[in-house]
């Protein structure tokens, strides 16, 4: 009787640099490939100004990698959501612009995962909320637009 693996391993041809090289016509990269975060360095105003759910993200440089800090849309002032460590991405493996973050918000009641990306000099900024704490409420999902 044969055994069968049950772990499996994907590689999409945009994962191979090589490909992606080829394909995107740059040049081969004689070192390890750094993210560039600046395109999405800054702070992020929300465009619908009565929205209910993040009203401003400020993303900042921190190494190679990024800190986003969130305010949620209380009254009188935003909440404050503090500021987490991010990951960013570019649009491929052979290219380094950051295109996209993801963050990783734990509050005592859920947890949210914020993803963000930009769009025609835009910033969408998703969010996917989980809750924890037994209350009976659906998790749920936001998008908001964002302009600097």
């Amino acid at each position: 009787m044969s055994t069968i693996s049950t772990k499996h391993e994907y590689r999409a041809p945009s994962d191979v640099i090589e490909n992606e090289v080829e394909r995107l016509r740059v040049a081969v990269p004689k070192a390890a490939l750094v993210v560039d975060a600046s395109p999405l360095l800054g702070t992020w105003i929300n465009c619908d100004h009565e929205t209910r759910g993040l009203v401003r993200v400020m993303i900042a440089a921190k190494a190679s990698e990024i800190t986003v800090h969130a305010f949620g849309a209380c009254s009188p002032t935003p909440c404050d959501w503090g500021a987490v460590n991010g990951t960013i991405y570019a649009a491929s493996v052979a290219t380094t612009p950051a295109v996209g973050f993801t963050a990783n918000y734990n509050f005592s009641f859920k947890q949210t995962l914020v993803v963000g990306h930009l769009f025609n000099g835009a910033l969408i900024v998703e969010t996917y909320d989980h809750f924890t704490d037994q209350s009976g409420r659906a998790d749920y999902y936001s998008m908001n637009v964002m302009s600097k």
